[in-house]
């Protein structure tokens, strides 16, 4: 596989650097971006493999940003992946809140 991705929808494609950085200037990566309190989780599609071994390409990201799971960080291969990544993210830091 490549390094270089894009998204057509939901879907990954593999692409060339030049349609990759064309893409990448101009494309929302977001995923989903949520303010729970004062903590941020962010989710974006990377664009880049981050998976710098075997097996599927690393392709989103979630992040947490403040709170006590501040710097908790979750990969994914898929849009869905991620999706359902940054939901469980976002129950994580709603139950840290409560305890």
């Amino acid at each position: 596989m490549g390094d270089y991705y894009i998204l057509d929808g939901k879907e990954v494609k593999e692409v060339d650097l030049i349609t990759w950085a064309e893409w990448y200037e101009k494309t929302e990566i977001h995923v989903a971006d949520e303010k729970i309190g004062d903590v941020r989780v962010s989710t974006v599609f990377l664009g880049l493999n981050h998976n710098f071994g075997d097996g599927a390409p690393i392709l989103f990201e979630t992040l947490v940003f403040g709170g006590p799971l501040d710097g908790e960080m979750d990969r994914y291969s898929t849009f869905h992946e991620a999706e359902a990544g940054h939901k469980e993210m976002v129950r994580r830091v709603k139950e840290s809140h409560i305890q």
